[in-house]
Order: C-alpha cells, then structure tokens, then sequence
C-alpha cells in the first residue's frame, strides 16, 4: 500500500493531514505530514522530509514502500527539499497540495503509484472553480421584464 506524506509550509500540512483525518480516519493511517518552518535551511528541510519518508515506510517491503508527496508550491523550500529527496520511482512528489486533491488520493493507497499521481492532479484541478459571480456594485438594474415602466401608453 502506498504510502501519503504532505510536506509544506508550517502548519499547512499539519492542518491538511487533521482535515484528512478529520473526514477519512480509516483512511488516514498511512498519511504523514512535514511542517516546513520559515527559518529552516534547505539542507534541514530535505532531512525532515527525509525522516518523515523513513519513519512512513518503516517494515514496509516493495510495492508497499511507495510514497506519494504532496507538497504545497512548486519552487518553495518544502518541495524542493521533497524533490531532492524523491527517487522518481518509488516516491513521486506532486506539487500544489489542496484539500480535493489530499481526499482525490487518500482512500487509494491500494492503486499504483502513477494513478495515485494522476487522481491527485485531477482532484487538485477540479476542486479548483469560481463558484460565484460578483455582483455589480453602484451601477442601476436594468428594468425586468414584468416592470411597469416597460410598457408604453397606447
């Protein structure tokens, strides 16, 4: 089964992980999570995530040894501390961690490692919509079709 590590800027992955937790508890035992604090180095950032990725994959043998990263932004010391750490193969680090894509995975530990990645992707992309229009402000309603200024005097 596939391991879950969210590493991110502190406390993000803290909170995504109790929300995962929160929703999914019989999904979560195979969820960690790295809080990146503001004054780490890079170097003691790839060892957290280092740990983090041991300590996950503890007594774990094959297949089961996969890690799925999901790191918050791309180019940031939580993911490429994550990056240098990652083989590629057996731990795959996805970047731009929400909460539909933290859910999109979560309960798929049993799937390969590379439909994890692409239901994580999917989940992030379409948890992300504009859900609703502004209104305009300070500008006049046009009329409506059942008002009485509409229709003319015959």
């Amino acid at each position: 089964m596939a391991q879950i590590l969210i590493v991110a800027h502190a406390p993000l992955a803290s909170a995504l992980q109790a929300v995962a937790r929160h929703v999914y508890p019989e999904c979560s035992q195979q969820l960690g999570a790295v809080d990146v604090p503001p004054e780490l180095r890079q170097e003691e950032a790839e060892e957290l995530v280092r740990s983090a990725l041991q300590s996950l994959t503890a007594g774990l043998q094959g297949h089961a040894a996969d890690v799925l990263v999901l790191a918050d932004v791309f180019g940031a010391t939580p993911c490429n501390a994550a990056l240098t750490v990652a083989d590629g193969l057996h731990v795959r680090v996805v970047a731009g961690v929400n909460v539909p894509m933290l859910w999109r995975v979560l309960c798929y530990g049993a799937q390969p490692l590379d439909d994890m990645v692409v239901r994580a992707v999917a989940g992030a992309t379409q948890g992300v919509m504009q859900v609703a229009v502004p209104r305009r402000q300070n500008q006049p309603q046009p009329p409506g079709r059942h008002d009485s200024s509409h229709f003319q005097d015959q």
